[in-house]
């Protein structure tokens, strides 16, 4: 997936070496005050095999901070890689990119786990889309890359404007349940939403808040017509969730009553599991919106070895020196990055 660069400019927090473990920066002013800057080859591989995310933002911070003469290899981003596998070989003095060992694998640690996770919920899916939903799990501060990664990993919309605009694709969004509850009914709040959101918003209602599912679904369906582009199931546990029967209700009365254009968007702890239990009941579900099943995804662990310093294979015990054959991996051009 390729989106414009600059929206992977690195934060001054992070350029300036205050988001690295304190040990980076006090290895670089040792190295410094004895005059040394090794010439380094190092490698950077994964802990178990996952989707590939948060190579353009370490492309990015590579292309801020490192010198015209330094190579740089690495692996696209979205593609699956193996455990071990090499995706990302770094040749440069060490002075100018040490210190980001941290930031590089946090990138990549995160964003992968959060790909690998929305990849499995794609997979289970077929060819149901999926829709984003969980920035509201984490910090707002990472959230828009939470929700780059689950596009990365296949999920079709996401629901922040930061998240689309780093993906390069628009927000996606219904109703929130606070909104029908200011206006007291669902339909009187659909018909406002109708009234002052742009024609190209989907209009998608939100059809668990007051009444039973399928009375709501076709009361909004009377009042928008063909407007209506799906109605949404969120039911709470608190009232059994969405099941496959109910999907199979909602459906029959819409279609009873004349509108097949309606399609029906299932959301509220949605896992692989879930999608596949939705799937084998014959469950016609248009799509999916999947929140903290991605957003909780554990981060999947990068490791980051030297390999080489000045031309001399090197490695810690337990790993073998020298430069691992990775014939995956392209060469980088950084300079247009910046």
């Amino acid at each position: 997936m390729k989106a414009d660069k600059k929206r992977f400019m690195p934060s001054l927090a992070t350029l300036s070496g205050e988001t690295a473990d304190i040990y980076f920066p006090r290895a670089k002013e040792i190295l410094e005050a004895e005059g040394m800057d090794p010439n380094v080859v190092m490698e950077i591989f994964p802990s178990q095999a996952g989707l590939l995310c948060g190579i353009e933002e370490v492309k990015a911070l590579l292309a801020r901070v490192l010198p015209a003469e330094a190579e740089v290899y690495g692996l696209e981003e979205g593609v699956q890689v193996d455990a071990k596998e090499v995706v990302l070989r770094i040749h440069g003095p060490y002075r100018a990119f040490g210190v980001y060992e941290t930031a590089i694998l946090g990138i990549l640690a995160h964003e992968t786990g959060w790909a690998t996770a929305a990849r499995a919920c794609v997979d289970a899916a077929g060819d149901v889309p999926i829709l984003h939903f969980g920035a509201r799990h984490v910090h707002p501060d990472v959230s828009a890359r939470l929700e780059y990664a689950a596009v990365v990993g296949g999920c079709v919309g996401c629901a922040t404007s930061a998240g689309a605009t780093l993906a390069g694709i628009t927000a996606s969004g219904t109703v929130p349940h606070a909104l029908v509850l200011c206006f007291g009914d669902t339909v009187r709040t659909m018909e406002s939403f109708d009234r002052h959101m742009p024609p190209d918003v989907k209009r998608i209602a939100l059809v668990d808040t007051f009444k039973d599912e399928a009375e709501e679904s076709l009361r909004v369906a009377r009042a928008l017509g063909k407007r209506l582009w799906g109605v949404r199931l969120d039911t709470p546990a608190e009232r059994g969730r969405v099941t496959a029967d109910l999907v199979k209700e909602v459906r029959a009365r819409l279609d009873q009553a004349g509108f097949e254009h309606v399609r029906i968007v299932v959301s509220g702890g949605i896992t692989p599991e879930r999608i596949r239990y939705f799937k084998q009941r014959g469950a016609p579900v248009d799509s999916f919106g999947v929140g903290s099943f991605i957003s909780g995804a554990p981060p999947i662990d990068f490791t980051a070895d030297l390999k080489e310093i000045d031309g001399v294979a090197i490695a810690k015990r337990g790993r073998i020196p020298g430069i691992t054959p990775s014939p995956r991996l392209l060469r980088w051009s950084l300079a247009s990055e910046n």
